[in-house]
């Protein structure tokens, strides 16, 4: 039976789009079982006392994911994009098993370097596929359909974990959502999905006739030295990427603290919890596509100042409402800058080197993690978590203000980047 043609654009490739919507879901949900439970599992059942020791999950977690993410993008040029998310999958398997029989924190740490690879593997490899179906018209709407279902499944399975952990403890129960995640995903995977590339070559081909030539080839030195320091635009965005996910990893190890010690229930803590990425995954269904309207840089440095002052009131927050209006701001803050930057990587970076560029932007965004872990935990342990928070959102305020002054518009149809 012989394939249709190739052919660029969501509309023309809606079931593949759709079912990579799907799959990332799935991705999203691994993160979720976890959010809720397993800072109560460290106070409660393995006894931690410090904070930066806690943390370590979350540290380890971003250090494999955010290395992985530079060696998706390689893997997925060389290997393909398909073998690449199945290994990602397949690579998650023993998660769910380390988390429920755990007898000592060193299996959660080593749960987290699994799940932190998993991720970088397939959340990398989605986005991947799904630019190069779009094409360039519908790149933010894509980016946004993307993480709005990666972060609506984190918020979905937060709830869904921290009700089940109330119902029926903290182990088995929550962790029995990624055994199934992980069934689920890996047969869409291995059945359903299609591999991409030859849409990749299709829009270079594109871009070469557009212009009348086709762009230098890239070494990979050469694409992470112009991603992380040297193109304004890319770099802006891999600093903004870095702070925001920063912002989400000291929220995912110390805001369950911080809101169980002013003496809210455990589900009432889960439901605070997936506030934040429920309406970060909801906004982005809006500010994806108002990017490819309005242009990138303008919604980056207005969500990166929004989520500075969120975490300010999150700070100074002391019961459920006050908190409640402070992570839905700090989800609309998030909203705005996530499917924007990854459309803004997209818009600058050529197609035959996009995908490394994508691998570059993820490391250092999902450094973020490592970094909130280390900042988090120490300026915990040193003052107290409400400091940590300041912290957090003194970076925001200078991340935003480095966007207005150093990153160029990107969207090709709202101005034309500087010539490298």
């Amino acid at each position: 039976m012989s394939r249709s043609p190739v052919r660029l654009g969501l509309r023309a490739n809606l079931a593949q789009f759709s079912l990579l919507v799907a799959v990332n879901a799935l991705v999203g949900g691994m993160v979720g079982q976890e959010q809720t439970v397993l800072p109560l599992l460290a106070e409660q059942e393995f006894r931690l006392t410090g904070y930066t020791f806690l943390l370590t999950y979350v540290l380890v977690f971003g250090l494999s994911k955010a290395a992985t993410n530079y060696f998706a993008g390689t893997w997925s040029d060389r290997f393909g994009r398909k073998p690449v998310l199945i290994a990602g999958w397949l690579i998650a398997i023993p998660v769910p098993a380390m988390l429920i029989l755990a007898p000592h924190w060193g299996w959660i740490v080593a749960a987290n370097v699994l799940l932190g690879i998993n991720q970088g593997l397939t959340w990398s490899t989605t986005v991947i596929m799904k630019v190069d179906l779009v094409g360039p018209r519908q790149r933010g709407l894509a980016m946004g359909l993307n993480e709005a279902a990666g972060y609506g499944a984190v918020a979905i399975t937060s709830v869904l974990a921290g009700y089940l952990a109330e119902q029926y403890g903290l182990r088995p129960a929550p962790f029995l959502l990624g055994a199934a995640y992980i069934v689920l995903a890996l047969a869409l995977s291995t059945l359903l999905v299609r591999e991409t590339r030859e849409f990749a070559s299709l829009e270079a081909a594109q871009f070469a006739d557009g212009t009348g030539e086709a762009a230098p080839e890239l070494t990979d030195r050469q694409v992470f030295t112009r991603t992380t320091l040297t193109d304004p635009a890319l770099s802006s965005a891999s600093q903004s990427g870095l702070v925001n996910n920063l912002n989400f990893g000291l929220s995912w190890g110390l805001f369950p603290l911080l809101f169980s010690g002013a003496g809210l229930p455990v589900n009432r803590v889960g439901l605070l919890v997936a506030l934040y990425p429920a309406v970060w995954g909801a906004g982005q269904l809006v500010t994806g596509a108002l990017s490819d309207r309005w242009g990138r840089k303008h919604l980056i440095t207005a969500g990166m100042l929004t989520q500075a002052v969120a975490l300010a009131l999150i700070a100074v927050g002391n019961d459920f409402s006050a908190w409640a209006v402070a992570t839905v701001l700090l989800g609309a803050g998030t909203a705005m800058v996530y499917p924007t930057l990854l459309a803004a990587i997209g818009d600058v970076a050529h197609p035959s080197w996009r995908a490394r560029s994508v691998g570059v932007y993820r490391l250092w965004r999902d450094s973020g993690y490592a970094a909130g872990a280390l900042l988090g935990g120490v300026v915990a342990d040193l003052v107290d978590l409400r400091a940590a928070v300041w912290a957090a959102a003194a970076l925001s305020l200078a991340s935003g203000i480095t966007v207005a002054v150093r990153m160029y518009e990107t969207h090709p149809t709202r101005s034309t980047p500087p010539m490298p």
